[in-house]
């Protein structure tokens, strides 16, 4: 039996005539009698006596109305509501460390005062862990820091940052007019851990200049280089977001490369298969339209 013969059943039930039903319904009477007729043969129940051109609900006819319209209202109510579950719909979205930490938490703060209604979940790694959850649709999109290759994968540039060369106030290279990467590779090198987008960023530069690099360290924290190069433990490269407080308070330096060699772009991904709610696209306006 369908939806639609419980909606039929309903309307000659409340009016108690098929005349009735079927205009209300605009459907013409014979199919508003075979409907009825169909669904006393599938259950093998008489719903309604025919007596003197009228029609009369019988016991059963009464039992199975309460059935019916729990129905054919409860369907009702999930047509109403559907439109409201895009535009309410939660968010899961992803994000690269850098990004995770110095421009995430504004971009949900400023959306949830929008939109209070709308939880967001947020997952912060690496950008290769990152790219893999979006492949395994467990992200609805994210914001990373390096260039993404896999074939499902939609991505696009919002914006850009650039890494700086930092070290100790003092440190030998920051007497120097332009450090050169040679000048960075012969200092202890203090870098983002393996699949982070920014250590995939250095390594690409040193190699294009001929020059092999092995850090003295690897981390996952930002902090615990930035620590490490104020202790004068080395060179760190990272972006401006997350040492320009402690440029501005002195306690590191940034060492004088020449210009936009360690500019990159920021981008948006998704799969590209995955639907995006009415929210999610906000969200992705918002990112777009963000300066920072």
């Amino acid at each position: 039996m369908t939806l639609r013969h419980m909606k039929i059943f309903v309307a000659v039930y409340q009016q108690k005539s098929i005349t009735l039903a079927s205009n209300s319904l605009h459907l013409a009477q014979p199919s508003v009698s075979l409907a009825i007729r169909e669904l006393e043969e599938y259950y093998h129940i008489r719903l309604f006596d025919r007596l003197s051109r009228r029609i009369y609900p019988t016991e059963n006819g009464h039992r199975f109305y309460e059935y019916a319209l729990h129905i054919v209202s409860l369907f009702s109510e999930m047509e109403n509501k559907i439109p409201a579950w895009d535009a309410n719909a939660p968010l899961h979205i992803g994000s690269s460390i850098t990004l995770g930490t110095c421009l995430l938490p504004s971009l949900v703060k400023a959306y949830q005062e929008q939109h209070p209604e709308i939880k967001i979940y947020v997952t912060v790694k690496n950008t290769g862990t990152i790219e893999q959850a979006v492949v395994d649709n467990q992200l609805d999109f994210a914001l990373v820091e390096g260039t993404v290759t896999h074939p499902e994968i939609i991505s696009e540039v919002f914006s850009a940052d650039t890494l700086c060369m930092v070290a100790a106030p003092g440190h030998p290279l920051a007497a120097n007019r332009t450090v050169t990467l040679a000048d960075a590779a012969s200092c202890p090198l203090l870098l983002r851990e393996p699949g982070s987008a920014g250590r995939e960023i250095v390594e690409s530069l040193f190699l294009s200049g001929g020059i092999q690099i092995t850090p003295v360290w690897e981390s996952v924290s930002t902090l615990a280089l930035i620590r490490a190069a104020q202790n004068g433990l080395g060179i760190a490269i990272l972006p401006e977001l997350l040492v320009r407080d402690a440029l501005k308070s002195g306690d590191l330096v940034s060492l004088p490369l020449p210009p936009d060699i360690l500019t990159r772009s920021l981008y948006l991904i998704r799969h590209r298969n995955k639907y995006l709610s009415s929210s999610a696209e906000e969200f992705l306006n918002l990112c777009r339209m963000w300066k920072f």
